[in-house]
Protein backbone atom coordinates (compact mmCIF):
# COMPACT_ATOMS: atom_id res chain seq x y z
CA UNK A 1 0.00 0.00 0.00
CA UNK A 2 1.20 3.62 -1.16
CA UNK A 3 1.46 6.08 1.75
CA UNK A 4 0.72 9.47 1.73
CA UNK A 5 3.47 12.27 0.87
CA UNK A 6 5.32 13.41 3.18
CA UNK A 7 8.12 15.73 1.85
CA UNK A 8 9.26 16.52 -1.37
CA UNK A 9 12.17 18.19 -2.67
CA UNK A 10 15.17 17.93 -5.39
CA UNK A 11 18.60 16.25 -4.34
CA UNK A 12 21.20 18.07 -6.38
CA UNK A 13 24.77 17.35 -6.83
CA UNK A 14 25.30 14.71 -5.40
CA UNK A 15 28.78 13.54 -3.65
CA UNK A 16 29.41 9.94 -3.02
CA UNK A 17 32.42 8.67 -0.92
CA UNK A 18 32.06 4.61 -0.56
CA UNK A 19 34.42 2.57 1.99
CA UNK A 20 34.57 -0.73 2.83
CA UNK A 21 33.65 -1.16 6.12
CA UNK A 22 33.52 -4.35 8.31
CA UNK A 23 30.33 -6.01 9.21
CA UNK A 24 30.92 -6.19 12.84
CA UNK A 25 30.61 -2.64 13.03
CA UNK A 26 27.12 -2.43 10.96
CA UNK A 27 25.91 -5.03 12.73
CA UNK A 28 24.38 -3.08 15.93
CA UNK A 29 22.76 -0.46 13.84
CA UNK A 30 21.12 -2.97 11.46
CA UNK A 31 17.45 -2.57 12.18
CA UNK A 32 15.15 -4.93 13.51
CA UNK A 33 13.75 -6.80 10.29
CA UNK A 34 15.93 -6.25 7.58
CA UNK A 35 19.68 -7.61 7.15
CA UNK A 36 23.21 -6.09 5.68
CA UNK A 37 23.20 -5.78 2.15
CA UNK A 38 26.31 -6.30 0.21
CA UNK A 39 28.31 -5.18 -3.02
CA UNK A 40 30.89 -7.87 -4.23
CA UNK A 41 30.64 -9.22 -1.28
CA UNK A 42 31.55 -6.56 0.98
CA UNK A 43 29.60 -3.94 3.02
CA UNK A 44 29.74 -0.25 2.52
CA UNK A 45 29.30 3.18 4.29
CA UNK A 46 29.10 5.86 2.00
CA UNK A 47 29.60 10.26 2.83
CA UNK A 48 26.87 11.60 0.88
CA UNK A 49 26.58 15.28 0.34
CA UNK A 50 24.19 17.08 -1.73
CA UNK A 51 21.81 20.25 -2.29
CA UNK A 52 18.56 19.65 -0.23
CA UNK A 53 16.45 22.42 -2.56
CA UNK A 54 12.54 23.67 -3.01
CA UNK A 55 12.28 21.42 -0.14
CA UNK A 56 8.31 21.06 1.27
CA UNK A 57 7.04 18.54 4.27
CA UNK A 58 3.37 17.77 4.21
CA UNK A 59 2.78 20.49 1.22
CA UNK A 60 4.34 23.64 3.19
CA UNK A 61 7.59 25.20 2.53
CA UNK A 62 9.35 26.94 5.58
CA UNK A 63 10.99 30.01 4.93
CA UNK A 64 14.81 30.31 4.99
CA UNK A 65 14.12 25.96 5.01
CA UNK A 66 14.17 25.35 1.35
CA UNK A 67 17.31 25.09 0.14
CA UNK A 68 20.37 24.01 1.98
CA UNK A 69 22.79 21.31 2.18
CA UNK A 70 23.24 17.99 3.93
CA UNK A 71 26.21 15.09 4.68
CA UNK A 72 25.14 11.63 5.64
CA UNK A 73 26.66 8.53 6.52
CA UNK A 74 24.95 5.69 5.45
CA UNK A 75 25.10 1.94 4.74
CA UNK A 76 22.93 -0.07 2.99
CA UNK A 77 20.21 -3.48 4.10
CA UNK A 78 17.87 -5.68 2.31
CA UNK A 79 14.16 -6.46 3.81
CA UNK A 80 12.58 -9.53 2.87
CA UNK A 81 9.12 -8.96 1.50
CA UNK A 82 6.01 -11.36 -0.16
CA UNK A 83 6.65 -9.40 -3.18
CA UNK A 84 10.64 -9.63 -3.24
CA UNK A 85 13.68 -8.07 -1.36
CA UNK A 86 13.32 -4.14 -0.82
CA UNK A 87 16.71 -2.56 -1.10
CA UNK A 88 17.38 -0.27 1.77
CA UNK A 89 19.65 2.64 3.21
CA UNK A 90 20.24 3.11 7.33
CA UNK A 91 21.82 6.42 8.48
CA UNK A 92 24.59 6.45 10.90
CA UNK A 93 24.10 10.73 10.81
CA UNK A 94 22.92 13.09 9.22
CA UNK A 95 24.20 16.75 9.18
CA UNK A 96 22.34 20.02 8.30
CA UNK A 97 22.97 23.86 9.13
CA UNK A 98 18.90 24.22 10.15
CA UNK A 99 18.19 23.40 13.63
CA UNK A 100 14.17 22.98 12.18
CA UNK A 101 14.77 20.42 9.45
CA UNK A 102 16.86 18.38 11.81
CA UNK A 103 14.09 18.81 14.40
CA UNK A 104 11.70 17.53 12.39
CA UNK A 105 13.31 14.43 11.29
CA UNK A 106 14.37 13.30 14.28
CA UNK A 107 10.86 13.71 15.99
CA UNK A 108 8.97 11.95 13.08
CA UNK A 109 11.62 9.28 11.83
CA UNK A 110 13.81 8.92 14.32
CA UNK A 111 16.71 9.63 12.51
CA UNK A 112 20.03 11.21 14.05
CA UNK A 113 20.39 14.52 12.32
CA UNK A 114 22.56 16.92 14.14
CA UNK A 115 23.01 20.62 13.23
CA UNK A 116 26.61 22.28 12.48
CA UNK A 117 27.72 25.41 10.06
CA UNK A 118 28.19 24.35 6.47
CA UNK A 119 29.93 25.35 3.04
CA UNK A 120 30.07 23.21 -0.26
CA UNK A 121 30.92 24.32 -3.71
CA UNK A 122 29.70 22.60 -6.91
CA UNK A 123 31.33 23.36 -9.72
CA UNK A 124 30.86 21.00 -13.23
CA UNK A 125 32.94 20.19 -15.64
CA UNK A 126 33.10 22.45 -18.86
CA UNK A 127 34.78 21.27 -21.89
CA UNK A 128 37.80 20.27 -21.24
CA UNK A 129 37.85 22.48 -17.93
CA UNK A 130 37.84 19.75 -14.66
CA UNK A 131 34.77 19.80 -11.96
CA UNK A 132 35.39 20.52 -9.03
CA UNK A 133 32.48 19.69 -5.55
CA UNK A 134 32.98 19.76 -2.02
CA UNK A 135 30.57 19.68 1.54
CA UNK A 136 32.38 20.79 4.29
CA UNK A 137 31.19 21.22 8.13
CA UNK A 138 32.39 23.20 11.11
CA UNK A 139 33.20 21.31 14.38
CA UNK A 140 34.42 24.32 16.82
CA UNK A 141 37.01 25.95 14.61
CA UNK A 142 38.16 22.69 12.49
CA UNK A 143 36.22 22.51 9.14
CA UNK A 144 35.83 18.73 8.16
CA UNK A 145 34.77 17.75 4.41
CA UNK A 146 34.49 15.63 1.21
CA UNK A 147 36.06 16.23 -1.87
CA UNK A 148 35.90 14.85 -5.44
CA UNK A 149 37.14 16.00 -9.16
CA UNK A 150 34.97 14.70 -12.20
CA UNK A 151 35.81 15.37 -16.17
CA UNK A 152 33.54 14.98 -18.97
CA UNK A 153 30.14 14.19 -19.39
CA UNK A 154 27.53 12.21 -16.93
CA UNK A 155 26.64 8.43 -17.89
CA UNK A 156 23.79 6.53 -17.62
CA UNK A 157 24.12 4.12 -14.82
CA UNK A 158 25.76 0.47 -16.22
CA UNK A 159 22.74 -1.95 -14.95
CA UNK A 160 24.80 -4.14 -11.98
CA UNK A 161 27.56 -1.91 -11.58
CA UNK A 162 28.39 -0.36 -8.46
CA UNK A 163 27.23 3.12 -9.03
CA UNK A 164 23.72 1.41 -9.27
CA UNK A 165 23.98 -0.57 -6.04
CA UNK A 166 25.19 2.91 -4.58
CA UNK A 167 22.41 5.11 -6.05
CA UNK A 168 19.37 2.81 -6.75
CA UNK A 169 18.02 2.29 -2.97
CA UNK A 170 14.32 3.54 -2.60
CA UNK A 171 13.52 2.40 1.10
CA UNK A 172 15.04 4.22 4.58
CA UNK A 173 14.89 1.92 7.59
CA UNK A 174 15.20 4.22 10.78
CA UNK A 175 15.27 2.48 14.19
CA UNK A 176 13.25 3.78 16.74
CA UNK A 177 14.06 4.07 20.29
CA UNK A 178 11.76 1.54 21.64
CA UNK A 179 13.78 -0.79 19.07
CA UNK A 180 11.44 -1.22 16.52
CA UNK A 181 11.61 -0.03 13.15
CA UNK A 182 10.37 2.44 10.62
CA UNK A 183 9.96 1.92 6.82
CA UNK A 184 9.67 4.72 4.48
CA UNK A 185 9.83 5.25 0.80
CA UNK A 186 11.61 7.13 -2.04
CA UNK A 187 10.86 7.81 -5.38
CA UNK A 188 13.06 8.99 -7.63
CA UNK A 189 13.97 8.69 -11.33
CA UNK A 190 17.38 6.74 -12.41
CA UNK A 191 20.33 9.19 -12.17
CA UNK A 192 23.40 9.77 -14.71
CA UNK A 193 26.58 9.87 -12.89
CA UNK A 194 30.32 10.62 -13.23
CA UNK A 195 33.33 8.63 -11.86
CA UNK A 196 35.10 10.72 -9.45
CA UNK A 197 38.64 11.18 -10.67
CA UNK A 198 40.03 12.24 -7.37
CA UNK A 199 38.29 12.24 -4.40
CA UNK A 200 38.97 12.24 -0.49
CA UNK A 201 37.50 13.22 3.11
CA UNK A 202 39.75 15.97 5.09
CA UNK A 203 39.85 16.82 8.76
CA UNK A 204 39.56 15.35 12.23
CA UNK A 205 37.09 12.44 11.77
CA UNK A 206 37.01 11.45 15.11
CA UNK A 207 35.40 15.03 16.06
CA UNK A 208 31.46 13.54 14.44
CA UNK A 209 32.00 10.07 14.10
CA UNK A 210 32.23 7.11 16.24
CA UNK A 211 35.78 5.68 16.97
CA UNK A 212 34.68 2.78 14.94
CA UNK A 213 33.48 4.54 11.88
CA UNK A 214 36.69 7.15 12.21
CA UNK A 215 38.69 4.49 11.55
CA UNK A 216 36.79 3.17 8.36
CA UNK A 217 36.52 7.03 6.66
CA UNK A 218 40.31 7.63 7.13
CA UNK A 219 41.00 4.76 4.49
CA UNK A 220 40.95 5.29 0.92
CA UNK A 221 37.53 5.35 -0.69
CA UNK A 222 36.72 2.17 -2.43
CA UNK A 223 34.78 4.75 -5.15
CA UNK A 224 33.21 7.64 -5.08
CA UNK A 225 30.67 9.17 -7.75
CA UNK A 226 29.21 12.34 -8.69
CA UNK A 227 25.04 12.06 -9.43
CA UNK A 228 23.65 14.51 -11.28
CA UNK A 229 20.10 14.51 -8.85
CA UNK A 230 16.37 14.81 -9.48
CA UNK A 231 13.17 16.23 -7.89
CA UNK A 232 12.33 13.28 -5.07
CA UNK A 233 9.03 12.25 -3.08
CA UNK A 234 9.77 11.25 0.40
CA UNK A 235 6.56 9.38 2.00
CA UNK A 236 5.01 8.94 5.27
CA UNK A 237 7.01 6.06 7.42
CA UNK A 238 5.26 3.36 8.47
CA UNK A 239 6.20 0.97 11.49
CA UNK A 240 7.02 -2.90 10.56
CA UNK A 241 4.77 -5.33 12.44
CA UNK A 242 6.01 -9.05 13.15
CA UNK A 243 3.93 -10.35 10.07
CA UNK A 244 5.48 -7.75 7.42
Amino acid sequence: MTTRVFLTAEWRSLLMLNFACPPAVLQPFVPQGTQLDHWDGQSLVSLVGFRFLKTCVCGWSIPGHRDFDEVNLRFYVLRDTPTGPRRGVVFIKEIVPRTAVALVAHTLYGENFVRYPMRSRQQFPIGNQAGDLSYEWRVGRDWLGLHATITGEPTSLTPDSEAEFITEHYWGYARQRNGSTLEYQVEHPRWQVWPATSAEFRGPVERTYPPAFAAVLTLQPVSAFVADGSPIVVRRGVPLTAHQ
